[in-house]
């Protein structure tokens, strides 16, 4: 089914003044120019993607606990000789158990969130990540129970991973939501930068060597009573409202974000989208239908191995790896502190992240996404050959040029990731599935980025020990299938509702198609088959 329909000169510039001129012509409503950001949409960026934070801060931590005298002799294996070490099982185990909790937390959130809300859920997955930091903390000489901590940790982090995005889609107004929910991988960059500033600072400063890492684990609990008890400040999302039939709430809710009163147009129009969908989605079914009728709706089939697709293919553009090669590197140019390079690299990935939030609302998604598969395709290329054939791997500091040049693609890799397809999945994720199904498709799509997480964080040093830096290769090869998906199947979601996004899902709309496209919403939608 074709829908084709003139474009409006404010679906071609995008802007927000030429939205308000274009709907101008409609009496009886306010008009006027809406604000680019307003406290309110501000405040959820900030506050609300704390939720990123606590994630990047407790995925941070590990990799400077590993290295820390106290730490090794508490959970390490021993040696003939007596000193302390980590096997790749246990030290793959350590890192990657909370990747195993976040990707349970992500699946048995959705129906959570779908039954007290997005905020009362936030509130109540900050509660479960503080018991996980209660049981590591208490950890005396079993590293099993570092293990178990952080799984349940984990629960509250994958939950959070859900309920962020979801949070921010749903609330944020349609001119800046791209940039919104970047702030979430803005904040998880954040939060691992820290989490090495004060791994170094403790392991280095502190005369107290057992308090060098439980300080630093200490200190999540702030972050998650900040989020935990800030977002009784806010309400909840308007989508949430509506469907539980508090309409005035919801319009109470869009007015403070978009900044203007009741009368204006932008808040009718995109009540009536709201309405609308409501209306076609409102069939009651069990929990076990909806698990399960999702995947026989409208295009949803489709839809949801696309977001999971997306979101493991974030894992496999390979930024970690280069994280994982870090010490190597610096060591050939005279670095021998790993901590100082996980201080360096984490450094350029959340400085560079800022550059998304003006990026993502002025050249899209789609072209974002693509160019960055490109530019990290080229980037691996380069850096497995001079990995493999120049550098010196037992003693890199003899080939200084070579670490050099790696040192140099692996920053241009990061950067291309942190301005890419870091924050953009995340993005896509939150706008990709319909109301009914946003808490449930969105499980699964993070509920995949922390499958793979794991996969890669526990079989990567098996793999590296075999084949070195041709490990690179591959990651490649997913950076151009990855952009290759994004061309054929990924819509343009610049500057529309997530209910107009969910139409052109709905009609067809070819992706590489989909920025020119502008069908009056209500006229295309009563066309299209009810979910």
């Amino acid at each position: 089914m074709k829908f084709t329909n003139p474009i409006p000169d404010w679906r071609r510039s995008h802007t927000v003044e030429n939205t308000s001129r274009w709907v101008g012509q409609h009496e009886g409503f306010d008009n006027t120019p809406l604000p680019r950001l307003t406290w309110m949409s501000f405040s959820m960026g900030i506050l609300v993607s704390m939720g990123g934070f606590i994630f990047g801060y407790d995925t941070g931590q590990i990799s400077g606990f590993l290295e820390m005298e106290d730490f090794l002799d508490r959970f390490g294996q021993r040696r003939p000789d007596g000193t302390a070490y980590f096997s790749n099982v246990s030290s793959g185990l350590l890192v990657a158990m909370l990747s195993i909790g976040t990707l349970i937390g992500a699946l048995i959130g959705a129906p959570i969130a779908d039954w007290i809300g997005r905020r009362f859920s936030i509130m109540f997955w900050c509660a479960i990540f503080s018991v996980g930091i209660i049981v590591q903390i208490t950890s005396a000489d079993k590293w099993y129970q570092v293990m178990v901590g952080r799984c349940v940790a984990g629960f509250g982090v994958g939950a959070l991973s859900l309920l962020v995005p979801m949070y921010q889609a749903e609330t944020a107004p349609r001119h800046i939501r791209g940039a919104l929910i970047s702030t979430y991988q803005l904040m998880i960059t954040l939060g691992i930068f820290l989490a090495a500033v004060f791994n170094y600072v403790a392991e280095c400063h502190l005369s107290s060597k057992t308090a060098s890492w439980q300080i630093t684990i200490a200190l999540s609990f702030i972050f998650a009573f900040i989020l935990g008890v800030g977002i009784l400040f806010f309400s909840e999302t308007p989508r949430f409202d509506y469907r539980r039939g508090r309409i005035c709430e919801a319009k109470s809710t869009m007015m403070r974000v978009y900044g203007v009163g009741g009368d204006h147009y932008s808040i009718h129009l995109e009540l009536e989208e709201i309405k609308f969908k409501h209306e076609a989605e409102s069939r009651k079914r069990n929990v076990v239908e909806e698990w399960f009728g999702m995947w026989t709706a409208p295009k949803m089939a489709r839809r949801l191995a696309l977001g999971m697709g997306l979101q493991m293919f974030q894992q496999l553009t390979g930024a970690n790896y280069f994280f994982y090669y870090g010490t190597t590197i610096f060591t050939g140019i005279g670095i021998q502190n790993p901590m100082i390079t996980q201080i360096i690299l984490n450094g350029i990935d959340f400085t560079v992240t800022f550059y998304t939030l003006y990026i993502i609302e002025h050249y899209g998604r789609r072209k974002s996404l693509i160019a960055g598969s490109v530019w990290m395709f080229l980037c691996f290329i380069v850096f497995v050959a001079v990995g493999h054939f120049s550098l010196d791997r037992g003693h890199p500091s003899n080939t200084p040029k070579a670490a050099v040049a790696l040192l140099c693609l692996s920053c241009l890799s990061i950067v291309g990731f942190a301005i890419t397809w870091g924050p953009m999945v995340w993005t896509i994720s939150g706008e990709l599935y319909p109301s009914r199904y946003r808490a449930k498709g969105m499980a699964l799509s993070a509920a995949s980025n922390w499958l793979w997480n794991f996969l890669l964080a526990f079989f990567t040093p098996f793999i590296v020990d075999k084949i070195d830096f041709r490990y690179g290769f591959f990651f490649a090869g997913c950076n151009i299938v990855g952009g290759l998906i994004v061309f054929c199947f990924v819509v343009e979601g610049q500057g529309r509702t997530l209910e107009e996004i969910d139409t052109m899902y709905l009609a067809g709309v070819k992706p590489w198609q989909s920025a020119e496209w502008a069908g009056p919403y209500m006229e295309i939608g009563q066309r299209v088959q009810n979910c």
